[in-house]
């Protein structure tokens, strides 16, 4: 039988590491879910984001495409569009906005 000491580690251990992967993110502009997250990406020149391992920065925008580069890969996402899989990720663009662009993950 385990002494409460090595229960409560034990515990501790179990629910920090369970945390972690509802996580799986980096940044405060991502909320993830076991393996989907929304990210929002600043629409500037150094704006980036973390998630499931992978790290997406923002290239370009107008309208209705962004431009970005996911795990060293350069994609380009139309509004209304299909997934794009990149790095065992599915990467959808959400929506556009003068100062953000939202984007849907989930892994492929």
């Amino acid at each position: 039988m385990l002494k409460p000491t090595r229960r409560i580690a034990a515990a501790l251990t179990s629910a920090a590491l369970g945390l972690a992967l509802l996580t799986g993110c980096s940044s405060d502009n991502v909320d993830c879910g076991l393996d989907q997250c929304t990210v929002t990406i600043q629409r500037e020149t150094s704006a980036s984001a973390s998630f499931l391992g992978v790290e997406a920065k923002f290239i370009s925008a107008d309208a209705n495409t962004v431009t970005l580069e996911v795990a060293g890969e350069q994609i380009s996402l139309t509004k209304g569009q299909q997934a794009v899989e990149v790095a065992g990720l599915q990467v959808q663009l959400d929506s556009v906005t003068a100062e953000t662009i939202g984007l849907q993950v989930s892994k492929a």
